[in-house]
């Protein structure tokens, strides 16, 4: 049934729920959202999970997820008044030049995930975005609140995505629509409007296939559906403050930050569609990056560079600690001498990493 909703006791028409929420969604997809979809403000399904998971220790140094552990069991810790969450999804996909088969790569080469490639900061633009409909529903209801979040509050987004209908989830833990693929950044507007929700997804469409599980080169999935972030590409290489552990070295290959491989072999991804959104298309120097160039930048470039772009989140030491090891992955001992002038780096996490790198490569090169 329909709920008449008033604006503000002018003379403005009064807008129906079904109107608002087409209206919300017509915004959304303005705004540059390939998916937009209305789930109630419920506590979620995967919130036992997630308690699960942090008593395995899976969560690693992310100790804001055990802290704050309570706050994911319902909305109403984010937002105390909220009755619904406008769940949104935006492409990220960028084509990967070895998708050509015809690149050929220096040693140090070092791999970005993709949707690090370009210059802006991921959760600036969808605050941007989500900013522009929550002023979009201000306009119809100025009495109504609003709250948007990008990763940093305690929503267990995949959930909600899910239940707003946008898909399902992989055996690598990612959410994947049929249309779109895994290629999906998530945002969230939480509401005190009662929109009209969306039908759930209920169906998984992966069958037997485990080539994300496979693929993995740190063995980061102990199960289908679980994910040790302990053990992950992505978490070593941009949450981790400390050394990466030495039996995880090898498996981080040239990944300088983050890691796309088990998205690379999902063949929901075959045909995703390639972003057009100007924020994440790559730039040369991401494209792939230099490992030696990253290793010699000084602070006042790494600040100038890259402070306002994802790759400011390792922080300097962190993003030098990780081209280390990608030369030390190198195979090539062509790149000694450039790994022993940081033999001295004020940073203990830097020259631990060179160390490393320079004792590898030695045995490549004797044997």
């Amino acid at each position: 049934m329909s709920e008449t909703i008033a604006t503000d006791g002018s003379n403005r028409p009064l807008v129906e729920r079904r109107e608002l929420t087409a209206a919300v969604k017509a915004e959304a997809r303005r705004a540059g959202f390939e998916l937009v979809g209305i789930a109630p403000a419920v506590s979620p399904l995967g919130f036992g999970h997630l308690t699960e998971w942090l008593e395995q220790g899976f969560a690693g140094e992310m100790q804001y997820m055990p802290r704050r552990a309570a706050a994911y069991e319902h909305p109403r810790h984010v937002m105390p008044t909220v009755r619904s969450v406008v769940m949104l999804a935006i492409n990220y996909n960028t084509k990967d030049a070895r998708d050509t088969g015809v690149i050929e790569e220096p040693a140090t080469t070092a791999r970005v995930a993709r949707y690090a490639q370009g210059l802006t900061d991921y959760h600036d633009l969808l605050r941007g975005k989500l900013k522009q409909i929550a002023d979009a529903l201000h306009t119809m209801r100025p009495d109504c609140k609003t709250r948007g979040v990008v990763d940093t509050a305690p929503l267990l987004e995949r959930d909600f995505a899910k239940l707003a209908g946008l898909g399902w989830f992989g055996k690598n833990t990612m959410l994947i629509n049929k249309r779109a693929g895994s290629w999906l950044l998530l945002a969230a507007l939480l509401t005190d409007i009662d929109l009209e929700p969306d039908a759930p997804h209920e169906t998984s469409h992966c069958g037997t296939c485990t080539r994300c599980l496979d693929v993995c080169p740190t063995d980061a999935f102990p199960a289908p559906y679980v994910l040790d972030a302990r053990r992950c590409i992505a978490y070593l290489t941009i949450e981790l403050r400390d050394q990466i552990p030495t039996d995880l070295r090898d498996g981080v290959g040239n990944w300088l930050f983050g890691c796309d491989l088990c998205q690379d072999v999902c063949p929901w991804n075959r045909k995703a569609p390639v972003t057009s959104e100007p924020a994440f298309q790559p730039q040369p120097d991401l494209h792939p990056a230099d490992a030696v160039t990253i290793l010699k930048i000084s602070e006042s470039d790494f600040i100038a560079r890259f402070e306002q772009t994802p790759l400011g989140r390792p922080g300097w030491e962190g993003l030098r600690r990780n081209a280390a090891i990608v030369l030390g992955n190198s195979d090539d001992a062509a790149v000694i001498p450039d790994l022993v002038k940081c033999l001295d780096d004020p940073s203990l996490l830097v020259r631990e990493a060179v160390e490393w790198a320079i004792e590898k490569l030695k045995h490549v090169s004797a044997s």
